[in-house]
């Protein structure tokens, strides 16, 4: 730890014994896919029951109509959000049918391209803008590609936390808005050059289903096993790799996050500059919508990255304008696998961890990010999604050479320290406990979940597909056993038959046509409402 950092803790230390800060709030996206009892994608339409997957602000889809994506309120106790999370499943496995839901993060057995479902949102404008975007992902990468499922995190601090930031840096007179900005964006440089270590401890993607890739494709990465499974003997994290969420044209945008405005500056470009392979596909062939527009992101969100700052959008505004205008309000974490051999995909232990390590990436320094230390940065995750069991892995740590365990004892260390803060809020220690439960991974890479489940292959000599829909039906089975808390399933079901109404108010409710919305919000969406912002 360094001695900057220590002297943080220690100053922060006393006004936390005295309640002068919260808990870290935090809100969960989890996305699984349903599969019928053969382990195989449906094709089957969201069910109605479960409401629309337009408005209900609790249950939709993400890429897919077969993608479930469950989305939780914010919370500030880590089993608040799990509590919900269990519900949710639980709601949904009541109107499922036969069908499961899928508990890894690589998809299950597909059958080409056309076995993805593209999600379909209703008649009105903004559901067709969202059918017609994934619309053009499938022409520019494939619904393969899309069909991946994972974790997504979403955590912000206290306002009192950053008030009294604020105070013990002497940076008062500072609009609170524009400080927070930097701030977060500190933490994100710093989670960008640490966010390896979350892959190695939390990836549970080592192995995949043949039919993921095209026939007769096998990369080097990738090892046969039996006679429908590839895997990577030391990988942690396939869906993070070149095979999942990754894309060579966005790699032109060398976004390192060094400041708020460079960051919305470099992504409003991307959805202005025309890229001429996306326009050989055509935008609208003969009145039939194939991709939003042809330039290289179609809007922001086509963006891959392992977090992003964020903001809650009001009403006609685009992420980017929101994060202008009022500056970052909470950061999104996305480079998390669903955990096959945990019932919800995560638990308790994971969120403390996360938590405690976010709040260390805020607290400790961070510096600009330059464009050699950003192809590092990008190196060290590469490396460690596809090699981070091997013990012979070394990464690049500013030109030093460490091993993955050395370097994440060092940084455990640091985190021990930020943890027992955090715990000064809590009954008990929960944040160091999960920073301890840790430690033996390192020391032991079959330990951790990609180990066990690559082991769990092995030993049994199990198909991947085989073994996953297996883990489906027994955690299927459990959630249709639990019972649910009442007060959230009255709620369930109340929301399912609003959200319904929602949606055909919306639809009703157009004026436009479709082309003219369109035009109308790329219009805006090139607005600028730029706030100040100063480099550290």
């Amino acid at each position: 730890m360094s001695d900057s950092l220590a002297t943080l803790i220690e100053r922060l230390a006393g006004p936390a014994r005295q309640g002068q800060f919260s808990r870290l709030r935090r809100g969960l996206e989890k996305e699984g896919l349903r599969v019928d009892p053969a382990g195989r994608i449906v094709q089957t339409p969201h069910p109605v029951a479960l409401g629309s997957k337009l408005t209900h602000p609790h249950v939709t889809t993400d890429y897919s109509e077969a993608l479930l994506e469950y989305i939780t309120p914010v919370y500030c106790r880590p089993a608040d959000a799990m509590a919900f999370l269990g519900d949710l499943h639980r709601f949904t496995y009541r109107y499922l049918g036969e069908e499961l839901i899928w508990p890894a993060s690589m998809p299950s057995r597909l059958d080409g391209n056309d076995s993805v479902p593209i999600a379909d949102y209703g008649t009105s404008n903004v559901g067709t803008m969202k059918r017609v975007y994934r619309k053009g992902l499938d022409v520019r990468y494939g619904r393969i590609m899309q069909a991946i499922a994972g974790v997504h995190y979403n955590v912000s601090l206290p306002e009192d936390l950053w008030q009294l930031l604020r105070e013990l840096e002497g940076a008062s007179e500072r609009p609170m808005s524009d400080y927070r900005s930097q701030r977060y964006f500190g933490l994100i440089r710093n989670f960008r050059r640490h966010s390896w270590l979350l892959l190695y401890l939390f990836g549970a993607s080592p192995a995949l289903d043949r039919s993921f890739l095209p026939d007769g494709e096998l990369p080097d990465k990738l090892q046969a096993h039996g006679a429908e499974t590839l895997i990577s003997p030391w990988a942690t994290s396939l869906r993070m790799s070149d095979l999942g969420y990754q894309n060579k044209v966005q790699e032109q945008l060398k976004i390192c996050f060094n400041s708020l405005s460079n960051y919305v500056g470099t992504l409003r470009n991307a959805i202005s500059t025309p890229w001429p392979a996306y326009a050989a596909l055509g935008v609208n062939e003969d009145g039939e919508w194939r991709q939003l527009n042809a330039n290289i992101l179609q809007i922001e969100n086509e963006y891959y990255s392992d977090i992003r700052p964020k903001r809650v959008t009001r009403h006609g505004e685009t992420p980017s304008q929101a994060l202008e205008g009022g500056g970052v309000e909470y950061i999104e974490v996305r480079c998390l696998d669903l955990n096959p051999l945990l019932t919800l995909g995560l638990d308790e232990e994971q969120i403390y961890f996360i938590d405690a390590f976010v709040m260390w990436c805020l607290l400790d320094e961070s510096p600009w990010i330059s464009d050699e230390e950003c192809e590092s940065l990008d190196d060290n995750r590469r490396l460690v999604v596809e090699r981070g069991r091997d013990p012979e892995l070394r990464l690049n740590d500013r030109g030093r050479d460490r091993s993955v365990a050395e370097w994440g004892d060092e940084i455990l260390a640091a985190i021990d320290g930020v943890a027992g803060l955090l715990d000064l809020l809590e009954e008990g220690s929960p944040h160091r406990d999960a920073v301890a439960a840790m430690a033996p991974r390192l020391a032991d890479p079959a330990l951790t979940p990609s180990g066990q489940l690559l082991a769990r292959l092995q030993e049994n000599d199990e198909e991947f597909s085989d073994a996953m829909l297996a883990i489906a039906r027994e955690q299927a089975e459990r959630l249709r056993r639990e019972p649910m808390d009442p007060a959230r399933e009255a709620l369930f079901e109340e929301l399912a038959g609003t959200s319904m109404r929602q949606q055909e108010e919306i639809e009703a409710g157009d004026r436009v046509s479709f082309d003219d919305f369109l035009a109308d919000y790329f219009a805006h969406a090139r607005e600028s409402r730029i706030i100040g912002e100063a480099r550290p």
